[in-house]
C-alpha cells in the first residue's frame, strides 16, 4: 500500500517539483497539492506538463484532507512552516519541511536573522536535520521514531547550505581547516532558487544577460552553514544570481592548519573525500583536475563535488554542483522521507543529471 503525501505550497517552484517527483515515486501516492492563491483550479492547468497524469487540483492550505496524509512536504516561505507543522504533527503526519523555520537549532538565531519570533521552540529539540550523507544518525533516529508509529520532523537543509557542506565538510571534520580563519564562500543559485514571484531582480529584463551578488555579509543562509559546519562566526557567504532555470554552483575556500598544509595535495583531498562519500547514491566526488557543472546535475538529485589545493595559500578549494530545486529542496526532502519511510533511498530520484 502507498503512503498518502500532501504538498502544501505546491503551486511553488519547490513544490512543484516535490509534485513531479511524487507522482513519479512507486511508493508514494500524491492525495492533496495546496495553494491558497490557486485553490479551485488544477495542477495540470497550471503546470501543463502534468497533462494526462494527475486531475488533482489545488486546495487551500487549511485544507483538512492534509490531516489524512501519512507524510507532507511543505514548500512555504518561512514563518508559513511554524503555523502548520504542530498540527500536522499532532494529527500524526510526518512532516518534511523544505522552508528555514526548523533548521537552526538555537531559537534566538532564527529570530536573529529572521526577525520573526519561533513559536514552537520545542521542536527543534527532537527534529532531525535532513542533509542525509551528513546527518545520517538524525534521520536514522527518525526512522526508528516513525517505525515505533510516532509522526517526524524532518527539517531539510537549503540549497546553498546543501551544496557549501557537502563540499567543505569532510575537510572540517577531518580537521584539515584552520580553526581561526574565516571560511568563504562564494555560490551562484539559478532564479528559481529565489522563488515564483517575480522582483526586479528575478524579471526576465533583470535577470537576463546579468550575475549579481546580493545578500552580501547579511544573507540568512550563513547561520545555517556554521551550524552544518561547526564554525560559528567563520563563514564569509556570498549568493550570485544568475540567468538560469535551475542549478546551484557554491565554490568554498578553506583554508589549511599548518599541520594538516605539510605535504598535502589535491589528490590527497580527492580520495579522502572519495572515502567520505563512498556508500553515498547521489555525491559524487570528481578526479583531481576536474570540476563540477551545474548542468551535469540538473533535473536530478545529484550532487557533484571538486578538489583543487592552492599550494602558495594553503588553501583547499571545494566546489559543489546541485540542481537547486531537487538535491537542493524538493528532492533532498524525498530522499530523507524514503529514509524515515523505511524505503530505498534512492526510491523514486533521478541520480542521473541531463546530459545534454
Amino acid at each position: 500500500m502507498a503512503y498518502t503525501v500532501g504538498i502544501v505550497g505546491a503551486a511553488g517552484y519547490a513544490g512543484i517539483e516535490a509534485a513531479r517527483l511524487v507522482l513519479n515515486h512507486p511508493e508514494f501516492e500524491l492525495k492533496v497539492v495546496t495553494s491558497n492563491a490557486d485553490a479551485g483550479d488544477k495542477l495540470s492547468d497550471q503546470y501543463p506538463a502534468f497533462a494526462g497524469l494527475t486531475d488533482l487540483a489545488f486546495t487551500t492550505h487549511d485544507d483538512p484532507a492534509l490531516l489524512e496524509c501519512d507524510l507532507a512536504f511543505l514548500a512555504v516561505p518561512h514563518t508559513a512552516a511554524l503555523a502548520q507543522v504542530p498540527r500536522l504533527l499532532e494529527a500524526g503526519v510526518s512532516v518534511f519541511d523544505l522552508s528555514a523555520d526548523y533548521r537552526l537549532s538555537d531559537p534566538a538565531v532564527y529570530e536573529a536573522w529572521y526577525n520573526a519570533p519561533h513559536t514552537s521552540p520545542e521542536l527543534l529539540a527532537e527534529r532531525a536535520f535532513g542533509l542525509p550523507e551528513l546527518f545520517a544518525q538524525d534521520l536514522a533516529q527518525a526512522a526508528e521514531k516513525h517505525a515505533a508509529g510516532k509522526a517526524t520532523l524532518v527539517a531539510c537543509a537549503g540549497c546553498y547550505p546543501t551544496a557549501t557542506s557537502l563540499a567543505a565538510a569532510p575537510a572540517v571534520r577531518a580537521g584539515w581547516v584552520a580553526p581561526d580563519l574565516p571560511i568563504v564562500v562564494d555560490a551562484i543559485s539559478g532564479v528559481t532558487g529565489a522563488g515564483k514571484g517575480c522582483t526586479a531582480r528575478t524579471h526576465y529584463c533583470g535577470a537576463d544577460e546579468n550575475i549579481e551578488a546580493y545578500g552580501v555579509a547579511k544573507h540568512r543562509h550563513t547561520p545555517e552553514i556554521e551550524q552544518i559546519l561547526g564554525a560559528p562566526g567563520r563563514v564569509i557567504f556570498t549568493p550570485h544570481l544568475a540567468p538560469l532555470k535551475r542549478g546551484l554552483l557554491s565554490t568554498v575556500y578553506l583554508p589549511l592548519a599548518a599541520s594538516a598544509a605539510e605535504g598535502f595535495s589535491t589528490e590527497q583531498a580527492v580520495a579522502a573525500y572519495q572515502e567520505t562519500y563512498a556508500q553515498s547514491a547521489f555525491v559524487r566526488v570528481l578526479p583531481a583536475g576536474q570540476m563540477p557543472k551545474t548542468s551535469s546535475v540538473a533535473g536530478s538529485n545529484a550532487a557533484q563535488v571538486g578538489l583543487a589545493y592552492h599550494a602558495a595559500t594553503h588553501t583547499l578549494i571545494a566546489v559543489g554542483a546541485i540542481d537547486n530545486l531537487c538535491k537542493g529542496a524538493a528532492g533532498q526532502a524525498v530522499q530523507c522521507a524514503n529514509i524515515v519511510f523505511g524505503l530505498p533511498e534512492t526510491c523514486g530520484l533521478p541520480t542521473a543529471g541531463l546530459p545534454v
